[in-house]
This record gives C-alpha cells, structure tokens and sequence, in this order.
C-alpha cells in the first residue's frame, strides 16, 4: 500500500516510471507508455527503453485507444514507436490508456494483468484528480510544454508541407513522360499531405479545447457542486466562435469558478450565482458574482485562488460589497507573453552557469532526468544535483516552474542531440532569442 501511495502522489509528469517500478516485480516489462488527453501539456507518461518510448507518437496511442473503445484490453500486436510489437493494453473508464511491453519469455498464464487493470485504474482516477484540481505547478508545466510542442508541430509542418509541395509540383510536370509513375508518386505525396495534416489536427485538438466545450463542463461540474445548495445558476455562456482555449486554459478556468462558486455558495443569504465566460481573442474573461450580503473576505478569496491566475500570467480582482454581494473577476492570457530581452525573468537566469542553462533548456523541453542525462553524458545523479541548483538560483519549487521561467525569458528547448546555446552570457543569449 505504500508503495502505491507513492505512485500517486508523486509528481504528476513522473508517474509513469513510478508505476512502472511498482509493476517491474510482479510484470516485467521493457516499456510502459500511459495515454491521456486530460493532460494538456504532455499526454504521455512514459518509462523503460528509451529507443521504443522516446519514439512512440500521440497518432499511435489514439488509434490503439480508438481500437480497445468497445473491447477496453488487448493482448497481441500493436503498432507502437514505428513498427508492430508484441504488447498488452487496457483503456480505463477514464479514457486513460496504458500499454505494456511485456520482456521477452517472463509472461505466463499465471501473470497478474487484472490486478494490473486494477491498479491502472487508480492510477487513472489519480491523474483526472490531479489534472481537474488545476494546481499552479501543474499549469505552469503544462504550458511550457504545450508552448514546446506547438512550435514543434508548426516546424515540422512547415518543413514537410514544403517538402511535398514541392514534390508535387514536380511530378505534375509536362516535361515527366511516365505517366504512370507520375501518377503513382502524385497519390503517394497527396496522402502523405492528408496524413500529415491529420497528424497536426490531432495535437491541436489535444492541446485545444473549444471554448464552449469548456464551458459546458464547467456548468456540469458547478451543477454538481451546488446540487445541495438552495440556490440558482446563471450561465452566461462566451459566443460560439470564440477562439480555441489552450488547455492549461480551460483547466485553469474551471479549476477558479469551481473555488469561487464553493467559497460564494458557502454564504448565508445567498441565492443566485451568476457565471460568465467571455474571450476577447486575446484573453479569456471570467466572470463571477452573487446576491448576497457581501461581507464574504474578498481578500482571502483572492489569496486562494492567485496561484492558478499568476501560475498563467493572469490578473484576479475580487470584492465585496455590503447589501450588493461578492464578485470575483479573471483575466487569464491565451497566448505565452513574448520573451523579452529583459525583465525579472531573465535577471533570475542571470544567475546560472552554462551547465546548467543547458539542463534549464531540457526542462523547457520537458525531458526527464534520464534522457538529460543521456543527452549531456552525466549520470542522473550529476542531472538532480544540476536540476537542484537551477530551482535554487531561480527561487521555484518544481521542474515545470523552472520551465516557464526558463521559457518566458527566451531560453530555448534543448534538442535531443544536445545542440544548445553557444558561448556567451546569458543576457546575450536570451535577447538573441527574443530577436530572432
């Protein structure tokens, strides 16, 4: 029971190698891969061999979760880091997928996989319940590495889109005789384009979520939480072509008027809570209010929620008003402010040394202890004590705090083989980044 407990509530980006490490005595595996859309920022938990989880794909995992939606576990051949391997999975009712690559020769009959199920499930309920809580660490990591990989996709899609672009310009050619292969080649690249855009509009829809779809199960959950209340709800819902929330976004906004409609509801005297959503294209507008007697604490209200509204680079305004209620306003930004060549972000880097600007540059990336320490040639050991000093020096708590910082001042993600800044203070680097 410890053990499992420390798999729960562990750090969230990290709960796949602690499952992992529970699992490996009574279901050896190579590799495990958890899947869910719930989180924003990065929907794969991962642990095992780095050759096979490094390169398993968003695109593979929803197609394997497409596939178990009626029949929730499969034991054969899946389609997993580019090539058909033997493995187990199970789609928990949370719509949380976890794949098994059983090691070779060590499963029998006897091997525990409903207990595995069964833990799984916890594990699930624990990451939704991390998720839905919203809390500032979370965010901030989430949108650092949703930052990451939206730069990531447009690159790539950039690059290929231009790749088959041109390919078919090419083999639209008069000048080509072989019709045949030209047609061949003209389908083949058609396809790949379709493919790709396909690819791209799945990790959009991961890490967007449309605004009114945030607001529908936002009500849902208010109604929940105010069902033995005698009080009414006013929705004002935002207009229908309102642009997409980033999903730290809608995570945050629940996670907010669930607080401050539980704070408002707690009140005697109250009887209508009203709360609506509006998106000007630039920011998301939340707005709370009620028709009590107003002599609820704005100011602690207010102390409880700013950690999700700073976590995401928002602004909080509460108050109180006697015989005219509480309101409590949001604004939260949807785009990540610009890095700049100065500000309090980059004076707190200016604290770091090459090393650990480097390591800083891998969390901005999202990577975990081993695959810096893969990439640098360090031990992990060496990566925790660097990891260490750069939340010491930049006065955060978590990896994914570090991160925005990191981010918001124009540091950028390390590449996997290791190509990071060249020489220079930090200063110059980052206004070089800020300028390019």
């Amino acid at each position: 029971m410890a053990a499992l407990r420390d798999v729960l509530v562990g750090p969230l980006p990290e709960i796949g190698v602690r499952f992992s490490t529970l699992l490996s005595d009574f279901v050896p595996h190579t590799a495990l891969v958890v899947f869910t859309r719930e989180c924003t920022g990065r929907p794969r938990k991962v642990a095992g061999d780095p050759a096979i989880v490094d390169r398993v794909t968003i695109a593979e995992l929803d197609r394997i979760r497409c596939d178990l939606s009626v029949d929730r576990t499969k034991r054969g051949s899946v389609r997993l880091a580019g090539r058909d391997r033997d493995a187990w999975a199970v789609l928990d009712r949370t719509d949380t997928l976890l794949v098994l690559l059983p090691r070779q020769g060590t499963w029998t009959a006897s091997t525990p996989l409903a207990l595995t199920s069964a833990l799984f499930g916890l594990v699930a309920t624990a990451i939704q319940l991390q998720v839905q809580s919203a809390s500032p660490a979370y965010l901030a990591e989430s949108r650092a590495a949703s930052a990451e990989r939206a730069r990531t996709v447009a690159e790539l899609t950039e690059a290929h889109a231009a790749t088959l672009e041109t390919l078919l310009a090419t083999l639209r050619s008069r000048d080509l005789d072989d019709s045949r292969a030209r047609t061949t080649a003209r389908e083949t690249a058609t396809a790949a384009l379709i493919g790709l855009r396909s690819s791209v509009d799945l990790h959009r829809e991961l890490a967007e979520e449309a605004v009114t779809t945030a607001f529908a199960r936002m009500h849902g959950e208010l109604r929940g939480l105010v069902r033995h209340h005698d009080l009414k709800l006013d929705m004002v819902a935002p207009p229908v072509d309102g642009r997409g929330l980033p999903g730290e976004i809608a995570h945050a906004a629940r996670a907010l008027a669930r607080g401050a409609v539980l704070a408002l509801s707690a009140q005697a005297g109250v009887h209508r809570i009203r709360v609506a959503w509006n998106c000007d294209g630039t920011s998301l507008l939340v707005d709370i209010r009620d028709d009590g007697p107003g002599d609820l604490d704005a100011l602690e209200l207010e102390r409880r929620l700013r950690d999700r509204v700073d976590a995401l680079g928002g602004v909080i305004d509460t108050e109180a008003t006697a015989g005219w209620g509480c309101r409590v306003s949001v604004r939260l930004p949807l785009d990540l402010p610009s890095p700049t060549a100065e500000g309090p972000a980059l004076d707190a880097l200016s604290a770091l040394g090459s090393r650990e600007v480097e390591v800083l540059g891998h969390l901005v990336a999202g990577r975990r202890n081993r695959a810096i320490a893969e990439s640098l040639g360090v031990t992990e050991a060496t990566v925790k004590f660097h990891v260490a000093n750069v939340l010491k020096k930049l006065g955060v708590s978590s990896r994914g705090e570090a991160a925005a910082l990191g981010s918001e001042a124009g540091v950028k993600a390390a590449r996997a083989d290791a190509e990071f800044f060249g020489s220079g203070t930090i200063r110059e680097q980052a206004a070089a980044t800020a300028s390019s």
